[in-house]
């Protein structure tokens, strides 16, 4: 959308005919709105930055170190980062000014209920399944006794959402889910599922987290649906895309759903949808040109005009955004509409 000046309001203002004192009562009536979400600044780089190195230093890079802790330690560390980052993120939560950090910091706390919760299960020596060795096994393997982590790190998110109305706290949640849906396989089946069938597994629940998603969408002011939007379309597209060569039919259908997502995109004002959906018809085209120029001088060819014809559809998109989306209009959930307070479409 196009910023204007005051002085350009005002000479609009002059131009149109309007009365000269009405600038200084729209004026007063924004700033007597209550305060809405903050808009994005250099500052919010460093907030979010810093609350990813920690659930990374207590997460991701966690090295074999931790392993020589016994399992009471490593609950009463996790426990004390939790009410540490917890308390101070309520606290600054409160705070218009420190609304971000405060949010980030709750996220944090929600963190480390997995680590927690391995904690405990390693010092009970209680397992869902088969004792699962380190916590460092927790991101890169797949194994059943990890559900409960993910069971209870959802509920516990989903506990501070009641007092901390902050939308990235529903990341863990979704990201839990996500694993939930590879390590729930796990327990309930054992390995005696094929990866085929593991794939079509994520297909449905990533599904099942889009409809969570579309269901929370525009129910409040702030976006909680984000992140289960995104971890849905991660599960779901990467499950198709992992399933195999498959037949041309397949291929196509592949496509096909990735051209919907492009679509959905439009109905839901979801860029994510067109990301993925993008990437998934990028996948086909490249997969459709290897398979017929393997080998050949062609292939570069085509790849470029490929890349080339990317560009000019997204030129076309952009040219037409407003009339796809005017047609697509009836389609938008009356939710979506308010979210992104478009436009009432004018009677021909």
């Amino acid at each position: 959308m196009k910023n204007f000046t005051e002085s350009q309001l005002q000479a609009a203002i002059a131009r149109a005919g309007l009365e000269p004192g009405i600038f200084d009562r729209i004026r007063s009536a924004l700033l007597a709105e209550p305060e809405t979400a903050a808009a994005f600044e250099p500052a919010h780089i460093a907030y979010y930055l810093g609350a990813l190195l920690i659930i990374g230093a207590m997460g991701w890079f966690i090295t074999n170190a931790w392993d020589t802790l016994s399992g009471l330690t490593i609950f009463a560390v996790a426990l004390a980062y939790a009410l540490a980052f917890g308390t101070v993120g309520v606290l600054l939560y409160r705070r218009p000014a420190t609304m971000i950090p405060g949010g980030l910091l709750s996220a944090v706390a929600v963190c480390m209920t997995p680590l927690a919760v391995y904690g405990i299960e390693r010092k009970l020596g209680w397992w869902p399944s088969l004792d699962p060795g380190g916590y460092s096994n927790f991101h890169p393997w797949i194994n059943g006794s990890w559900v409960l982590m993910e069971a209870v790190t959802i509920l516990v998110a989903a506990v501070f959402l009641r007092y901390v109305r902050f939308p990235f706290i529903t990341a863990p949640a979704a990201y839990a889910l996500w694993y939930m849906s590879m390590d729930g396989t796990d327990l309930l089946f054992g390995k005696q599922w094929t990866f085929h069938q593991e794939c079509w597994i994520s297909v449905a629940f990533g599904v099942v987290m889009l409809a969570v998603a579309y269901f929370a969408d525009g129910e409040t002011e702030r976006d909680f649906s984000f992140w289960f939007y995104l971890f849905g379309l991660l599960t779901f597209t990467g499950g198709l895309s992992l399933l195999g060569d498959g037949t041309q039919i397949g291929k196509a259908i592949y496509c096909l759903l990735h051209l919907g997502l492009i679509v959905l995109s439009v109905i839901l004002q979801r860029r994510a949808f067109l990301i993925f959906g993008a990437l998934g018809v990028f996948i086909y085209l490249v997969d459709e040109a290897e398979g017929y120029f393997r080998n050949s001088f062609a292939f570069t060819v085509v790849l470029t005009l490929i890349g080339i014809a990317f560009i000019i559809l997204g030129i076309l998109f952009k040219k037409n955004e407003s009339l796809l989306t005017a047609r697509l209009r009836p389609f938008i959930p009356s939710r979506v509409r308010q979210r992104h307070a478009l436009p009432v479409a004018e009677t021909p």
